[in-house]
């Protein structure tokens, strides 16, 4: 199978997504854990990270489930971050922007392996 942009192109930015979001782990250190609860900050944080890449290892092969993972991370973020805004007053607007930033990828990431799915399943 050829692979071209629309096989590729999810698979890379998933991967670039992952570690787009590892890299909020960082924040872990200078914080004067010690190193066991550094170790712990890190695989506290990374959590989501760790599950998404699963569900990469699994999309890899089966797009849809890639699909339908990621449009659900993107709108689970989205409704955590509203949810977070309507209950701390008062709100703090520009954190909306923050849903572009993080869930946009995860989105695209999604629309992306659907297409493949999708032609995938007309050849």
């Amino acid at each position: 199978m050829k692979k071209n942009f629309i096989y590729l192109a999810p698979r890379i930015l998933s991967i670039l997504y992952l570690l787009f979001l590892a890299m909020f782990s960082l924040d872990v250190f200078g914080n004067g854990y010690g190193f066991w609860g550094t170790i712990l900050g890190l695989f506290m944080h990374n959590i989501p990270t760790l599950i998404l890449l699963v569900v990469v290892l699994i999309a890899w092969k089966h797009e849809l489930v890639g699909a339908i993972t990621f449009t659900l991370a993107g709108l689970l973020y989205i409704a955590r971050l509203l949810i977070t805004i309507l209950t701390n007053p008062p709100p703090q607007w520009y954190m909306l922007s923050w849903a572009i930033t993080i869930a946009g990828p995860a989105f695209l990431t999604g629309i992306l392996f659907f297409l493949n799915w999708k032609r995938n399943r007309s050849i």
